[in-house]
């Protein structure tokens, strides 16, 4: 094979190789470990979270531990892009149930207990399980407590930035 011919070889494999994915950049994938700077805002513009000002979130794509509309928007993502996605209530802390909110009697609750609205507190179900709800309502009588998660029915826009994967 002469030079013309070794050379044409060479561009095509690169041609092809870069097409595959060898040698360019890659994208993330399922069962990568990847990090990743975010904000996450409300609707309004509120903000509810942000990784700006502390270590990247590191997790693994698909072992399910973030919420699903994220793991999705992070898929197919290549190192030092950026991109801001809105995740639907179904797809990031599901619909606001009103099953979740419940009304207990002051007799039920410790007598040192000061409930105050926003309190964040441990209840225990009938089988055994920890769940945490928020004090919603206060009278004399009762409290009322939430125990949907604070951002259940809400779409959620994050601003993404891939910074590595692994």
């Amino acid at each position: 094979m002469g030079k013309t011919g070794r050379a044409l070889l060479g561009v095509a494999l690169l041609v092809v190789m870069v097409l595959a994915g060898c040698g360019g950049a890659s994208e993330a994938g399922d069962g990568d470990a990847v990090k990743v700077h975010y904000t996450g805002t409300l609707e309004d513009g509120t903000e509810f979270d942000t990784s700006r000002d502390r270590e990247p979130l590191e997790f693994t794509l698909g072992e399910g531990k973030l919420i699903p509309g994220f793991e999705e928007a992070v898929l197919g993502m290549q190192v030092g892009e950026s991109k801001v996605v809105t995740i639907p209530a179904d797809q990031a802390y599901g619909p606001y149930r009103d099953d979740l909110v419940s009304i207990v009697q002051r007799d039920e609750l410790p007598e040192d207990f000061e409930p105050e609205v926003g309190q964040r507190l441990q209840a225990q179900q009938s089988d055994g399980q920890t769940v945490f709800v928020s004090v919603v309502e206060v009278s004399e009588n009762s409290i009322t407590v939430d125990a949907n998660h604070p951002l259940a029915g809400k779409d959620l826009t994050f601003e993404i930035e891939l910074l590595q994967i692994e």
